[in-house]
This record gives C-alpha cells, sequence and structure tokens, in this order.
C-alpha cells in the first residue's frame, strides 16, 4: 500500500527517466518555480574528466541563487541539514546508489534513514533517479544487482512521493499525483 509523505503541502516529488530523457533540467524546473532559497544535493562524484565535465554543465546551467551541497554518500545527512522550509533538489539518487554499493554500505538501512529525512521536511523536496530496468538484462551480477537495488529504491521513494513524474524525450508524464 502507497505510505504518504509526512512532509508538508509541498511534499516529495520522483522524477524517473532514462539517461538524457530531461530529468534533471525539469526537476530544476520545478525547484525554481518555488521562493528562495533552493537548495541543490549534489551525489556525483568527479572520477573521471568525462564525469567532471558533465558535472560542469550541471553547474552551468543552473540559474543564480542555488546554494550547493555535496552528499555522494551522506545523504540522509544532507537533506537534514538542508533549511527545512527550503525547495530542495537531489540529483540524482542513481549516482548515490552506485556510490553507496560501491563503498559497501547497508543499502536497506541507508534508503530508511533517507525515507525517514524526506519525512522530516516541510518544503518541497525533488529526487531525480534513472529508471534502470527497462532495458535488457545485465549480463553480469554486479549490474543485475545494481539493477534490482534501483528498482527497490524508486518503489520506495515513489511510494511515499506525493507525484511521481517519468521524462520520457523531454516530455514530462505524471504518473502519480497532479501535474
Amino acid at each position: 500500500m502507497a505510505q504518504e509523505n509526512a512532509a508538508g503541502d509541498e511534499g516529495v516529488t520522483l522524477v524517473l527517466g532514462g539517461a538524457r530523457s530531461g530529468k534533471s533540467r525539469y526537476a530544476e524546473s520545478l525547484v525554481t518555480g518555488r521562493p528562495q532559497p533552493w537548495v541543490y544535493i549534489a551525489t556525483a562524484e568527479a572520477r573521471d574528466d568525462e564525469m567532471a565535465a558533465r558535472i560542469a554543465a550541471h553547474r552551468a546551467r543552473r540559474a543564480a541563487g542555488w546554494q550547493t551541497m555535496e552528499a555522494p554518500h551522506e545523504l540522509p545527512e544532507a537533506l537534514r541539514a538542508a533549511p527545512p522550509e527550503a525547495a530542495v533538489l537531489v540529483d540524482c539518487l542513481t549516482l548515490w546508489l552506485s556510490n553507496v554499493m560501491d563503498a559497501k554500505f547497508n543499502i536497506d538501512k541507508l534508503t530508511q534513514r533517507l525515507e525517514e529525512a524526506l519525512g522530516g521536511r516541510t518544503g518541497m523536496t525533488v529526487l531525480v533517479s534513472n529508471e534502470v530496468g527497462l532495458s535488457i538484462v545485465p549480463d553480469n551480477a554486479l549490474a543485475r544487482s545494481f539493477r534490482d537495488a534501483q528498482g527497490v529504491l524508486n518503489q520506495r521513494l515513489a511510494a511515499r512521493a506525493r507525484r511521481v513524474v517519468l521524462m520520457v524525450a523531454g516530455q514530462p508524464l505524471t504518473v502519480k499525483g497532479t501535474s
């Protein structure tokens, strides 16, 4: 059964989609449509030049006025540290999950802490995540484990979100809630 988010009337919005589907740009527009402060919680780590370039492109695209927090592992703590009434964007849960799997953290325990942190927020919280289960079955155990963990994480957060949006070719499709 779906669990309602305990956060204030803004609640949690989960934005899902494939690579280059427009998830981040759409999520940013949801946050910037609210009064400041706007908090961007970044989960990416620049482990190579290509990822560093992606991070730089995201930073350059954002309007002035964003406060950035980096949380490659400590996402629940970052959410708790953000002003409770602020509009917050977490980009993205897929990279966060990859980071915590790589570090061999207990994913279920961290997800529970993430859900608790979300429940304590009163301002809008927008979560960006990849929908990774629409493709072929990966050919190795690690990739299958990641795909399965991402699916479970997305389901848990969608259950508590007030709104779920699936991005396809830059177009938002409301899956749950109202537009």
